[in-house]
């Protein structure tokens, strides 16, 4: 079991997860302290109010792991988290990109065409999504990473990306921008800076979470039209738990993928494979 551990282990690392009080980052952000890592779980809003439970039933587990106050939106927050974390804790070393999200009023439905949709809240979807999503952790993050001659950085792209879902409009374009800018960084930071700093994406199904719930249940708790449809084209004929990203994640984090970089690995149940013919 030498071998396995090693391969996989995450010991001594620093990682940080952004839109730490989500659903998925709370599974992703275990499986990565159990793997040995120390865990900065960051949102938007102070720990005490969104995070402080999950930090103390981890910690009861005897997992090493904080939380810290960051709006991805805003770089004067995120230089100084960076900056505080790296005092406090030591330079992070893997960084996973999990903040995003959609709004009701950047999809169509039956309320809202498409020449209905408001510019300002695609504006914010996609600045959500991409910018503070994916490229604005990664400029200051990144810096460390080069410091310190390796690192991993993992984006959270989506099925949309790949197959342009109806309705989530400005959703689907932010992700597919988020699959280009991480093949784009890899290339860019493994040629300038250190080909020991890898950058891949991970692009889950459809999972049960606070932002699409409203998409795949109704208020009684049965599937929509959208989500039967959904789960008629996913080969393994369900939603996704959490728990489900957690191999994956930590495949791309250790040295088990020491040569990987530039690619987003579907976690899906097959629906990216499922033609549906």
């Amino acid at each position: 079991m030498s071998f396995l551990e090693d391969l996989f282990s995450l010991k001594g690392k620093v990682a940080l997860l952004t839109g730490g009080a989500g659903m998925l980052a709370g599974a992703i952000g275990r499986g990565l302290a159990r793997a040995g890592a120390r865990v900065v779980f960051t949102d938007y809003r102070p720990p005490a109010e969104r995070l402080e439970a999950r930090l103390q039933a981890l910690r009861a587990e005897g997992l090493e792991v904080y939380g810290e106050q960051m709006d991805v939106l805003k770089r004067e927050e995120i230089e100084a988290a960076a900056e505080r974390v790296r005092r406090e804790i030591g330079p992070v070393t893997i960084l996973v990109n999990l903040a995003g999200g959609n709004l009701p009023e950047a999809t169509v439905g039956p309320e809202r065409s498409f020449f209905d949709l408001p510019l300002e809240a695609l504006e914010k979807v996609v600045a959500l999504n991409l910018f503070g999503g994916a490229i604005l952790p990664s400029q200051i993050f990144a810096r460390q990473m080069v410091e310190a001659g390796e690192g991993v950085i993992l984006n959270v792209s989506s099925m949309a990306a790949f197959r342009p879902l109806s309705r989530v409009v400005g959703y689907a374009a932010a992700k597919a921008a988020v699959n280009n800018f991480t093949r784009w960084l890899a290339v860019h930071l493994a040629r300038e800076y250190s080909p020991r700093i890898r950058v891949n994406a991970i692009a889950p199904g459809f999972f049960l979470t606070e932002q699409n719930r409203f998409l795949l249940l109704d208020e009684q708790g049965n599937l929509t039209p959208r989500g039967r449809a959904i789960l008629a084209r996913t080969p393994m004929g369900r939603f996704g738990d959490p728990e489900d990203l957690v191999g994956t994640v930590i495949w791309l984090a250790s040295p088990a993928s020491a040569f990987v970089t530039g690619i987003v690995v579907p976690v899906d149940g097959g629906f990216d494979a499922d033609s549906g013919v």
